[in-house]
């Protein structure tokens, strides 16, 4: 009798555990919507979409990056080197990226292995 309560306890926080962990993770995830008033009239984000080649891309995310940067209130913290987001792009795709230098202007390069199938 005392297995089975036991086994059922550790059942439970397993999963209490593994939902903690899963939330936690899902709420880092970042998403940069360049359809927004700041960032639709951006130069380099007009000419952007997943389809453009990757200098576009880039300088496109960068400077969505170094506007969201500037409105943060930590940002020197915000989207620091190593982070990934995903945009939105001013067409509705979508693609994820990865902050390699912060501080160029071609500073942002696409994470290959967490694009969508059909734009890789």
């Amino acid at each position: 009798m005392n297995y089975r309560r036991l086994l059922h306890g550790a059942k439970f926080w397993f999963w209490v555990l593994l939902f903690v962990a899963y939330t936690a993770t899902a709420a880092h995830v970042l998403l940069i919507d360049t359809s927004q008033d700041p960032l639709r009239n951006l130069s380099k984000v007009k000419q952007a979409t997943v389809h453009a080649s990757a200098d576009v891309r880039s300088a496109g995310a960068s400077q969505a990056a170094a506007v969201l940067r500037a409105q943060s209130g930590v940002p020197f913290s915000t989207l620091a080197p190593g982070s990934t987001f995903q945009i939105v792009w001013p067409d509705g795709s979508v693609e994820t990226l990865r902050i390699v230098n912060p501080t160029s202007s071609l500073g942002v390069e696409p994470v290959a292995e967490l694009q969508p199938a059909s734009e890789r």
